[in-house]
């Protein structure tokens, strides 16, 4: 039977988006892809930026998007991509965040055994192909680089994909951070292919540079925001808390599907398809539910810890260009244990830690920006003259960070 339904689902990004594929449709009322309605795109950001409460489905949504008017874009320039590609694409590009877990960024690789989102959306393709009719196996082929036309997998994964542009577009608008408002519009009519490659012509280069000094900005000025960042390691010590008392047997309520990534590290306890079931019964909920209960836990480090981001008291984080001495960690300890009398020396670990905060805005060792010149010379965007990007954003930036308690006196600056 031909599809005869189609959605018009109003952004607030871009206004109207329009669904009218029959696979597309099924995919999207999937609960698998429902679920992130409740999976926050920036996971605690909103701490800091009370308008940060997008949602992972919001995101893939705006990426599918972009992507619709990018592949029209090409097929205007001549570039064919037949039907069933465009399809398979979409599928992609909207499945490709498909499997976070809760708080997104925040906790990958701590809940589901260490794997990434990556390979969990893969698996969640692999399951949906059994599910559902439309070329998802090409989906698959595209999101995993083995299609062919190497240019549909840049579009939903590269340095300059539709995934990258939405979030920087939408992390903007609801974070009210007017550094990563980049001319999206302009730089999707200025794509195209060539040898069979994602290519940019050479009158955008000015709106790829910003694209990319955009992405520079919002990282330190939200993604790695010091209080982001205090507020995410905190719920990564509470979940780490957590698994540790359940491996010792001790009592630690939470949902069914919490409690048994709890329990185990690894996903290959169970077949995939089990697997996988229970990972899709996940989302932001549980975990806040079961933080709300750890409240009044008692263990007190896990109820201390759960009071303390529940009511947003965060530690303190302090960020330099160099690691934290071991004089200064051991004379914060010092001061935890005397403020915190029911702490023990091996409890430090969660109120005391060290760590690292990285960005790479442009990496040319990585899938790179090619730009296309009139004369139709290919040059990699950092070897452009006068290429802001050859000189400055192209340096990775690391800096480091201790985290402690507020009431602790020790100043690290």
């Amino acid at each position: 039977m031909a599809f005869r339904k189609h959605k018009i689902i109003n952004d607030p990004v871009y206004g109207f988006i329009r669904i009218d594929d029959a696979a597309i449709f099924q995919v999207i009322e999937h609960p698998a892809y429902q679920r992130l309605r409740r999976i926050q795109q920036m996971a605690l950001a909103q701490l800091v930026f009370p308008g940060a409460v997008h949602t992972r489905f919001q995101h893939s949504l705006g990426a599918y998007h972009l992507l619709t008017l990018a592949l029209q874009e090409l097929k205007n320039k001549g570039i064919s991509i037949s039907a069933e590609e465009q399809t398979a694409v979409k599928l992609a590009v909207l499945l490709h965040d498909a499997g976070h877990g809760p708080f997104s960024h925040a906790l990958e690789g701590l809940i589901a055994g260490g794997l990434s989102h990556e390979q969990i959306s893969r698996l969640m393709m692999q399951q949906l192909i059994k599910e559902i009719e439309g070329p998802l196996e090409m989906a698959l082929s595209i999101f995993d680089r083995s299609y062919p036309r190497h240019f549909l997998h840049q579009l939903v994964s590269s340095q300059l994909d539709v995934d990258r542009m939405d979030y920087l577009m939408r992390d903007s608008f609801y974070t009210g951070v007017a550094e990563g408002i980049i001319g999206y519009d302009r730089i999707l009519k200025m794509l195209t292919v060539e040898d069979d490659e994602l290519m940019v012509e050479e009158k955008a280069i000015y709106s790829i540079e910003k694209f990319i000094i955009a992405r520079r900005l919002m990282y330190w000025q939200v993604y790695l925001h010091k209080t982001v960042l205090s507020a995410e390691t905190m719920l990564q010590k509470i979940i780490l808390r957590a698994r540790e008392l359940v491996g010792r047997g001790v009592s630690v309520p939470s949902s069914p599907a919490l409690q048994f990534f709890l329990k185990t590290s690894s996903p290959v306890d169970l077949p995939d398809a089990e697997w996988l079931h229970l990972f899709c019964q996940l989302d932001d909920m549980d975990v806040w539910m079961a933080i709300k209960l750890w409240c009044g836990h008692t263990d007190p480090v896990l109820a201390w810890l759960s009071r303390a981001l529940l009511n947003r008291q965060l530690f303190r984080l302090e960020l330099s260009p160099h690691p934290t001495d071991q004089q200064t960690v051991a004379r914060l300890q010092e001061q935890c244990l005397r403020k915190f009398p029911f702490l023990h020396e091996d409890d430090l670990p969660y109120f005391v830690y060290t760590g690292t905060a990285s960005s790479y805005a442009y990496n040319p060792a990585d899938e790179n920006i090619r730009i296309l010149s009139s004369q139709h010379r290919v040059r990699d965007i950092s070897d452009v003259e006068n290429s802001l990007i050859n000189h400055t954003v192209s340096i990775p930036i690391k800096k480091f960070y201790i985290c402690y308690p507020k009431s602790l006196t020790e100043a690290m600056l």
